[in-house]
């Protein structure tokens, strides 16, 4: 017979505890295999933390989040928690702005879900901004030639952006995006203050 643990590998004998036939690497000195040696390290650790607090199981709390007391709604991971659809649509709001204003309509009013349709709406509002600035620079006869190369890379960066934050919102990450979010987390800040 072969052994419960390898494909065609011969037994040499059966296990104390649970009669399974096992191979030579398989068997320890007291004729256990690897299964049942595992359910007398759980059942040990078990009964020595049980010992300990009164209880199976961590001993102490998982540590508290603490972060600035503008994020302290949101800890880490907190966009995972969101339905797959509405991910969808805050990643692909990210490239398509009437999708993120889509978002925004979330009947669950998420605050994950508000605040990165809100960065991704900010962004492609802010890089419009910049194009159009940059745009009017380009037309003035001297400070045009430095504005012109900027104008051109604006685009390709806009989008290399979006496509990198729309995948890490798909995948469930919190994303922050260089001075919107910034700019969101002041605003938060401010509307969160006693008048």
């Amino acid at each position: 017979m072969d052994c419960y643990f390898h494909n065609a590998v011969p037994s040499v004998a059966v296990c104390r505890d649970c009669q399974r036939t096992i191979c030579a690497t398989c068997r320890d000195e007291q004729g256990l295999c690897p299964s049942c040696r595992l359910e007398q390290r759980i059942k040990a650790a078990q009964s020595a933390n049980a010992g300990l607090t009164g209880q199976v199981g961590p001993s102490n709390p998982p540590p508290q989040w603490t972060g600035p007391a503008t994020q302290r709604s949101r800890p880490p991971g907190a966009l995972a928690s969101v339905s797959g659809e509405t991910r969808a649509l805050l990643a692909l709001g990210y490239p398509l702005w009437p999708l993120a204003a889509l978002a925004l309509l979330d009947p669950k009013r998420s605050p994950q879900v508000r605040r990165q349709a809100m960065q991704a709406l900010a962004l492609n509002f802010g890089t419009f901004g910049l194009w159009i600035a940059l745009g009017a620079v380009a037309h003035v006869p001297l400070l045009g030639l430095s504005a012109w190369p900027l104008l051109a890379l604006l685009v390709p960066i806009w989008l290399v952006a979006t496509i990198v934050y729309a995948l890490l919102v798909w995948n469930g990450e919190d994303v922050r995006v260089p001075l919107v979010s910034d700019w969101l987390d002041e605003r938060e800040a401010r509307g969160a203050q006693p008048v």
